[in-house]
């Protein structure tokens, strides 16, 4: 079949749309063929009149190839991922680009990373509980921000702004603590700015002002800016001395388009950092000895106002240290939350596998030892469900002891207790997130 150019192909839409025009638009597409004869006459690589020949590419894709996803058979655009609804009265912001999605990873792409959640919770927040279009109830603030929902997705995000300081509700950090959250954003390109960044600090006072929080902090500048490869900066205070200041090489440009996972991990004075499974950031002593940063904080900069926009969720901060593996074969028995499905679902997501690959150096070090995988979920649902979801979640876990790791799969059985052994208050969502855990049974 012979494949028209696009001259050709904008010439023949000319004349489909002249010969099936009313009266009503016939003057719209008398300009419009005028437009477009002029367009064709010049070289097909220049299309200087962008609106006009878009129009005309998809009145031919409808007429050519009716039901296709570029035309349709319906004039009514379909809402996508980056339409925020912010208010109850589903008042989207339609004109912010869609992240591209890089579509899934196999778990053996995570096989390898490294970093295993805090197995006691401090603090959880999902905005589950908060209404759209308010303040989060949890979070603290100097400016504005709030929380919405993204497409057609019932997931709340929490909206942050520049020239916006925020402090979650936790005034009390351990030595050894795990932070994780997800971040989205929506209208980054060629022209978002190289000082778009997200701040993430650790203070031992929480002062909307930096250089007033205290004498001890850690700093982590995240770059958002997509025309350059800006650097991860990192920047330390200990006893109002400034020790370490320096640029972390690195290029998170993708990653920041596509809802990246930000996962730290801070054991004494060493501080790791990873975006999605790469660890960008292993400082041995960059944080203040003793253990006496207590505040989280988060400050954007350099976002243009409507059109550079961020977003997080699922913010988790965990107390960690403890060995998993030592406890299991101390103890016989480990429970975790540090285990993460997608909602309702046995589909595990990727930082799940620091704590699945100790299950594995469990089992791999001691050939003698069987275990029992045994799922439990928050009361969210029908109980049935829930029973069953338990089960599917315990049996995905073992797939991946077996399928990514090798491990024998006659060594492991499986098992599913649903919402019938809560060890949080299913009416909040930080009980919530306890219960969603799983055990390893030594058998």
């Amino acid at each position: 079949m012979k494949i028209m150019n696009w001259s050709q192909k904008l010439f023949l839409v000319t004349v489909i749309l002249f010969f099936c025009a009313t009266d009503s638009n016939a003057q719209f597409l008398k300009k419009l063929g005028k437009r477009a004869e002029k367009a064709a006459e010049r070289a097909v690589e220049r299309r200087v009149d962008k609106e006009a020949t878009e129009k005309t590419d998809q009145a031919l894709d409808s007429i050519l190839e009716p039901g296709s996803k570029k035309g349709g058979n319906s004039p009514v655009p379909k809402k996508e991922d980056s339409e925020v609804d912010s208010s109850n009265n589903k008042n989207t912001q339609g004109n912010a680009p869609k992240a591209v999605s890089e579509g899934p990873k196999s778990l053996e792409v995570y096989s390898k990373f490294d970093f295993v959640p805090g197995d006691v919770q401090l603090f959880f927040d999902d905005f589950a509980n908060d209404f759209v279009g308010d303040f989060p109830s949890k979070w603290d603030t100097n400016g504005t921000g709030e929380v919405v929902t993204v497409g057609n997705s019932s997931d709340k995000w929490f909206e942050i702004k520049s020239s916006s300081v925020y402090f979650p509700n936790i005034s009390k950090l351990p030595e050894d603590y795990t932070i994780e959250f997800d971040i989205l954003t929506l209208g980054l390109d060629d022209q978002t700015s190289s000082t778009a960044i997200l701040n993430l600090n650790l203070e031992d006072g929480n002062s909307y002002d930096y250089y007033r929080a205290g004498k001890n902090s850690v700093n982590v500048k995240l770059p958002f800016a997509q025309y350059a490869d800006i650097d991860i900066r990192i920047w330390n205070k200990i006893n109002n001395e400034n020790l370490i200041n320096n640029n972390v090489q690195s290029d998170i440009r993708k990653a920041v388009m596509n809802k990246p996972h930000i996962s730290i991990a801070v054991n004494g004075q060493r501080f790791r950092l990873w975006v999605n499974e790469t660890k960008y950031v292993d400082v041995p002593k960059l944080v203040a000895p003793g253990g006496v940063l207590n505040y989280i904080r988060f400050e954007p900069e350099g976002l243009k106002d409507g059109k550079d926009r961020v977003f997080i969720t699922n913010l988790k901060v965990a107390k960690g240290g403890e060995d998993l593996r030592r406890k299991l074969l101390s103890e016989g028995k480990i429970s975790t939350n540090a285990i993460l499905f997608n909602s309702g679902s046995d589909q595990l997501k990727p930082e799940s596998m620091g704590v699945i690959r100790q299950i594995f150096q469990v089992l791999e070090q001691d050939s003698s030892i069987n275990l029992k995988i045994v799922g439990h979920t928050d009361s969210d649902g029908a109980e049935d469900v829930n029973m069953k979801l338990s089960k599917s979640r315990a049996e995905a876990v073992k797939n991946a002891l077996v399928t990514v790791y090798g491990v024998d799969a006659g060594r492991l059985s499986t098992d599913g207790k649903g919402e019938s052994e809560p060890v949080g208050d299913n009416k909040t969502s930080d009980g919530k997130s306890q219960n969603r855990r799983v055990e390893f049974i030594k058998i």
